[in-house]
């Protein structure tokens, strides 16, 4: 990999800070929120042990990051880059949440954009696993205009497997894409 997914990115609406094992608490704050994880694939995130062991995976996988509202500072959720793929020259983006309060208000949108145009300067696809149920994430993808690939089962990080949607964009769809907007 000669890239790194652990750089800080900003933009208008939202900072991207590379996650830290001394952020538990301020990440927490946002997932104990039960209404957070309800269209997710893993409803019970909102517990403190069971999101220990999704921070832990976070942290682990060397990609995650806080995000931030860039106006307070304020930590409103997270999401990580993760399994790059060589052979493929491929990488995921997920493991998303935001607080509600942050539903709906374009920062879903403002940030993917921010990590898509990030990291396609490495990469030739993102790949995004998406929960089969949860349909409001799915509507997102559509707004990226990322191809459905696939329905998978994922093997969650010391969590059950769950049924997912597979969607991909390439580097030469996403620049198409940018350039139509």
């Amino acid at each position: 990999m000669n890239f790194s997914t652990r750089v800080r990115l900003e933009n208008e609406m939202a900072v991207l800070e590379p996650l830290e094992e001394s952020d538990f608490d301020r990440l927490y704050s946002v997932a104990s929120d039960p209404a957070v994880w309800a269209n997710h694939p893993n409803k019970n995130r909102c517990e403190r042990d069971v999101f220990q062991n999704f921070f832990k995976g976070a942290v682990e996988s060397g990609g995650a990051y806080l995000i931030c509202d860039k106006k307070t500072g304020k930590v409103i959720g997270g999401t990580r880059f993760y399994g790059y793929d060589k052979d493929r020259n491929s990488i995921l983006i997920g493991y998303t949440f935001y607080a509600t309060d942050y539903w709906g208000k374009g920062y879903n949108h403002s940030v993917k954009k921010m990590m898509l145009d990030y990291i396609f300067q490495f990469v030739d696809s993102v790949i995004f696993h998406v929960g089969a149920e949860n349909y409001r994430s799915q509507g997102a993808m559509k707004k990226l205009n990322v191809r459905k690939v696939r329905e998978i089962v994922v093997a969650y990080y010391g969590e059950p497997d769950r049924r997912n949607v597979e969607y991909e964009i390439t580097k030469q769809d996403w620049q198409k894409f940018e350039e139509n907007q």
